[in-house]
This record gives C-alpha cells, structure tokens and sequence, in this order.
C-alpha cells in the first residue's frame, strides 16, 4: 500500500462518520466485540487501529467480511438472512441488536461431508525401525494443496521421515493417500477422524512413540485460513520460513540443531509475544499446563504461532507427558478460537520457556552463533534402590507382598494437575530377584552416559535387608551392572523420613561394627564389575557418617580393615546432607562429598505450600493435604549458584534430581518439588555442567536417582514421560568420545 493510500485511510478512521461512531459505541456496550481475537485476525494492525479494534472493524473489517469474534462471520449472517441485506443493516449490528436474541445463524457451516467410520487408528512405532536424522509431520485437511506442500518436502537435501495424516471426505475423487505414496512411497501415512485440528493428529504420532528419537521435527499442515484474506500469503510464508530454499534451510536447520537454547523455529513474524494473543483460551492453556506443572502468569504470553515451525525432542517430550487424549479436543467445526487446539498452541510459549528454551525465526538463525555445549562429565553415577522384591521383615511391617511397587501404585494426588500414581513403562513392576532385570537397566543407563549405579546397602550390626539383588549379581558375571555400595546407616522407621516415628530396625553401631562391615563389603569390591573410578581404588560411600560414633576412627578402622582384607586403599565418601548429626566431621575426613538434592537447596523463597510464606501455589492444592511444597527451579537456581557452591567442600561431586516427590510413602504430608519436569531437568543439567563441573569432584556427576519410585526420583522410562529423561541424559552426557575431549 502507498503511503497516500495509508494516509487516506488514516483520516478515514480518525473522521468516521456520526453514524459509525455510534455503531462502535453500540459495540462495545454489547460486549460481543472479542479484541484480542480480532488483534489475532487483523495481523500487523498500526498501533492506531490496535487502540480502537471496534473503530476499525466498523470503518474497513466488517466490509471485508472479517470477524469480530470467533463465532461470528458477516458475510455468513447476510447470507443464511437475507432480510438482513435487505434491509442494509450492517450484519454485526443486526446481530447484537436483533439476531442475538432471535438464535440467528451467525457462520457457514462445513460445506464439504466426511467420509464416516474413521476413527483413530492404534498406532504401533517400530522400535527396530531405522530412522532418519529429522521427520516431517503433515496434517492434510485441504487435500487439493497437497501438491504445494510436497514440492516443498521434495526439493529438500536433508534426511528425513515423512509422515501424513489426512482427513476423508466425500468429495474426494480419489484417496488422499494415494497421492501421498505416489509423491513418496516410504511415508507412513493414517486417515484420521477431523478432530482437533492439526493438533491432536499430530500427538495421535507423538504418543505412539513415531516421532521418538530424531534430533528435530517439523511440522506442517495444509493452512488455508477462509477467515482471513490474506490466507494462502500467510501459508506460504509460514512454510517458506521453515522448508524453503534447499541450502537455506539446510544451513538454519545445522544451526537449529547445534543451537542447545533452541527449542522452535519458525518463520518470520510468527513469534508472538504479548498477552493481547490470549483470546479466550486462558483458562483452558492453564489446565494443560497443570498436567506438567508448568505455572502460567496470563499477563505474560509468547508463542509459535501458525501451527507451522520446527521443534525439538524436549518440547516434544513436554507435549507427550501431556498426556492429551481424543477426548480432550473438539471436533473441528471451524472454529477459530477456544479449542483445545488453540490451547495447545499457547502452552507451547511456556514450554519453551520452562525448559529455558527459545524460539527463533528463521532469519534468525541466519545469523546465530550456537553456543557451545557444556563439557560432559568424566563419570556419572546415580543412586539405586534395592528395594523392588519382598523380604520377610517388610512382610511383617507393612503387609504380606509388601515391596516398593505398593506404595507407589497407591498414590493419590494432592493437588490439581499432581501426577499419581507413577507408573512404569519398558522395565514393568519388576522384581530385582530377576538378575536379567539388572542387566536390563545397564543397558539403558550406558547409553544414557551413566557409568555406576551406587547401591544402597542395608546393613545393621550384622543384620542384612535388601541384599539378595546383589548376592545374587555375584553368581551371574555374566550380567552387566557397574556398581559400588553406599552403607544406609539410618534406622528404618515407620514414616520413611529415617529422623522420626517408631524404629523397626534400629542401627546400634555395636562395638566392632566398623571392621565387620569392611570385612562385610570386600566380596563386593574383589568383584570385577565393582566400580573403581580414578581406575585404581575401589568406591564406597557413607550415607549419614554424621550418626556413627566417632567418625574419625571409624572411618581409619574401616580403612585398615580393607588393607587387612588385601583390598588396598579404598576411595571413601560421604552424602553432604547440609545438617549437623551426632558427630561433627571434618570436611577432609572422606575423599570426595556426594551432592544430594534436594538437600541444601531448597531455601525459604522456594517454598510454594507448608512454609513460612503461605500459600503460593499456582494450582489449587487439595483441602486434605498437610505437606510441604517447594519450587524445582528456584532449588534448581540456588543449586547452580555461585554462593551456593562457596558453602561447598572442595571435594563434592555435583548433584541433580529429575523430581523429588514422596506422596507415594508420605501421602497428605508428603514433601513435594513442584515444576518437576523433563524440560526443567534439562535446564537444571545444562546450568550445572556449564557452571559447575569444572569445580566438581574429579568432574564427576551425581544424580539421585536411577529408580527412587516412591520419591518420584526417577530416571527409568515412566509411562508418563517415556524415556525422555534418559535422552536428556544422553544429549549432555552419553557423547563417550565429548567425555574423552
């Protein structure tokens, strides 16, 4: 447009006749004008249009048949009431005046038919199937542009996976997949019900497991937008910007990759910020957010809009823990704003942004510098509970069948969006008696980059519990399973938090009982799987050395014991619980500290629920509960801070936690970290290994831990959120050949 035309048409709006300023008036008292809506609509509008939406409709959107609000269409009221145009009443008005209360019909219906009987399919991933670096996922709703977008797909040099979901309509001459195999024969390609949009096809992929596994995935659909006239101009830029020219997007797709804070990318101009983008889908965004914990503030919006971009494993990991059903989504009928869909759409900008992730347009990217990504540790360890399979003892205090599976399937939630029961996806409820189980979770732990687990050893005076999974272990060298030991010198007590409540089996520290434990644990350490990290000393670690007697010559008489037993030296550590036991110990007493979270790093401005500030929580939290809720990312925050590390022994292996919950074991007086999630795990990962391994212990990482169901602390595959803290691991930490460098 010329900038006389622009001119006029400021003048036009700013001297609208007394009889359109009266119409604008009868707008706004009607409350039938959506702003924020038509804002969305009328992209681009001049900040002058953008102070009086109504003024503008009035002057130049109702001529041009744009709506006011997502249900309303003019140029449909004049045609399904004739009388209407008849008698020149402008549609809108009309409608708020007259029609509103007749039940008038306000928008067109479908005019095409679906082909009836679709439903859903099941959809079963391969797990052996080989795949491409990248996959691309198209909706197509309007087959007649499938050709548009397939020049697009096949003009690029990149590898990919195709895969297509399409909708079944009468009309059609021919099946839309037809032309799809035709274009390319490897696509695996679902006619799907019109339901949700492009959006629930789309995790219809996602939660059977189809778009596991690749470093980025694009998405696109066959966006023709009928309410705007500028429709297939904004289609082709949107796809332009993210599958243009081959070398161009080649080029941005590298940086997209490599880009660790990358977590979209789209065109230009289809990064929306502002919270004028809500419309009226704050209340849903909310509840989808809830079921991540992720807290929405409705003041503050930013999103990738167009439903057209590329996106990378942590966001789809994000969308997958979702859990999102059919039934959660409406049938499409074009609307064009209050879905599901539209929900899906904004939660997106918070998911980036709770991963610490950002969304980059394309041109972007042209001239983005990745930043490199932190160093991986030279050796990670995480926690492992033995506790999976009944013993006699726990038979008599909890109940015959009693194991750690009990207590987690019986977990209820305890507050809106809180995720219980926890259940387990690849590995099952197993039972740690099965050697093969062990061997099993070697394997995903190794090419997740974890070298050991460190297992909790239950040793009182003599007495043992829990310790036939690696009695057992000895007879099978056969089975993989790097470990070493950490002595669980608590008493067992009957509200699990090992400071309080009835004891059921106390540790009495008895005379002797420093050299009969290291007499104990040296059959462990002649078994060549026994982890020796620095390559020479066989690793044992103390959980609470605060409660022994005399820390000191305790720890010397474990020492000598093993020299005795032939052993030699062995490297000695200790949990850092940040709180003074029995006996003050000296930091230099034991090698090396072990970092612990949530330990130490939950400060009193984390607190959500149960602390000193009250109720803070951005969900409703149950009447019944009694517990303490913290936030994951300001313990997160704290843990990577530099006055955090100052408090430190200079000997500590850093720590991290995926999540902290006991509900399982503790119920309504649970401790709970809030905001617990994949995408926070990864960003609480990077921050540390950027930050802080350089000063970690031997560069080493800790996590607690590999298999803490009943605390939530879980590393294993969940049917929640698959494997995907697994392949957080792997992104930072499973690159052998980055350790080495």
């Amino acid at each position: 447009m010329s900038a006389k035309s622009r001119a006029k048409n400021a003048l036009r709006f700013l001297f609208a006749t007394p009889k359109e300023r009266r119409y604008v008036r009868k707008i706004k008292a009607s409350g039938q004008f959506d702003r924020d809506f038509y804002r969305g609509v009328v992209t681009g509008l001049h900040w002058l249009y953008r102070r009086n939406p109504e003024r503008h409709y009035v002057v130049f959107g109702e001529p041009l048949g744009i709506q006011p609000n997502g249900s309303f269409s003019p140029t449909a009221y004049l045609k399904h009431n004739p009388d209407v145009a008849a008698v020149g009443s402008p549609p809108f008005e009309h409608f708020i005046t007259i029609g509103a209360k007749e039940g008038r019909v306000t928008r067109s219906q479908p005019s095409f038919s679906l082909v009836e009987g679709v439903t859903f399919p099941i959809l079963r991933a391969d797990p052996a199937r080989k795949k491409a670096r990248f996959a691309i996922v198209v909706h197509v709703f309007y087959a007649e542009m499938w050709d548009e977008i397939a020049a697009q797909i096949k003009a690029q040099t990149f590898e990919y996976d195709l895969y297509v979901s399409y909708v079944k309509f009468k009309s059609h001459k021919a099946d839309p997949k037809e032309a799809v195999l035709r274009d390319f024969p490897e696509a695996i390609v679902y006619a799907m019900p019109n339901h949700g949009r492009d959006i629930y096809p789309f995790l219809h992929f996602l939660a059977a497991g189809f778009l596991d596994g690749y470093e980025a995935v694009c998405k696109l659909h066959t966006k023709k937008s009928p309410h705007r006239t500028d429709g297939s101009l904004w289609r082709q830029a949107l796809i332009q910007g993210i599958l243009g020219d081959p070398d161009i997007t080649s080029s941005r797709l590298d940086t997209f990759v490599s880009a660790s804070d990358a977590g979209f990318w789209v065109a230009d101009g289809q990064h929306y910020e502002g919270a004028e983008w809500w419309g009226s889908n704050v209340k849903s965004t909310r509840h989808l957010l809830d079921r991540i914990e992720v807290p929405l503030d409705a003041t503050s919006l930013e999103f990738p809009a167009g439903s057209i971009y590329w996106l990378k494993p942590t966001i789809l990991a994000m969308l997958k823990a979702m859990q999102l059903k059919q039934v959660h989504f409406q049938v499409e009928d074009q609307q064009l704003d209050g879905t599901t869909a539209h929900a899906v759409e904004r939660a997106l900008g918070y998911i980036c942004k709770a991963a610490g992730l950002k969304t980059y347009q394309a041109t972007e990217l042209d001239s983005l510098t990745p930043h490199a990504k932190p160093k991986a540790p030279n050796y990670v360890t995480a926690f492992y509970l033995p506790q999976f399979h009944p013993i006699a003892e726990n038979d008599s205090w909890w109940g015959k069948g009693y194991t750690e599976w009990t207590s987690v399937v019986a977990a209820e939630p305890n507050f809106s969006g809180h995720s219980h029961p926890v259940l387990p996806a690849d590995l099952g409820f197993y039972d740690l008696r099965v050697s093969e189980t062990l061997g099993e979770q070697t394997k995903m732990a190794k090419a997740a980059g974890i070298d050991a687990f460190c297992a909790y050893y239950y040793w009182f005076d003599g007495q043992r519990l829990l310790e036939k999974p690696i009695d057992l272990l000895l007879d099978r060298p056969d089975v993989d399973f790097p470990f070493y030991l950490c002595w669980a010198n608590e008493s067992w007590r009957r509200n699990w938090d090992g400071l309080s409540g009835e004891i059921l089996m106390p540790q009495t520290y008895l005379p002797g009982f420093a050299e009969a434990l290291a007499r104990d644990i040296a059959r462990y350490m002649r078994d060549p799987r026994y982890q020796r990290p620095d390559g020479v000393r066989p690793r044992f670690v103390i959980y609470r050395p605060e409660d022994m007697p005399d820390p000191a010559a305790t720890v010397e008489q474990m020492r000598q014991t093993w020299r005795d037993e032939g052993i030699g030296e062995v490297e000695l550590g200790a949990v850092l619980f940040h709180a003074d036991g029995e006996s003050p110990i000296k930091d230099d007493l034991f090698d090396f500290w072990v970092e612990m979270p949530p330990h130490g790093v939950v400060k009193r401005n984390a607190y959500l629920f149960g602390g000193p500030g009250g109720n803070k929580m951005p969900t409703p939290v149950l009447p019944h509960f009694k517990g303490l809720i913290y936030d994951y990312t300001k313990a997160a925050a704290y843990a990577t801070s530099s006055s955090y590390a100052k408090r430190l022994p200079k000997a500590t292996i850093a720590g991290i936690m995926p999540s902290w919950d006991n509900t399982a074991r503790r119920g309504v007086n649970a401790h709970i970290a809030y905001g617990a999630n994949i995408g926070t795990f990864r960003r609480w990962l990077y921050d540390l290994l950027e930050k802080r391994l350089a000063t970690s212990y031997r560069e080493e990482l800790w996590i607690n831990a590999w298999n803490e169901w009943a605390e939530k602390a879980v590393l294993e595959p969940t049917q929640k959120n698959g494997d995907a803290y697994l392949s957080v691991l792997t992104e930072f930490c499973g690159n052998k050949a980055q350790k080495e460098t």
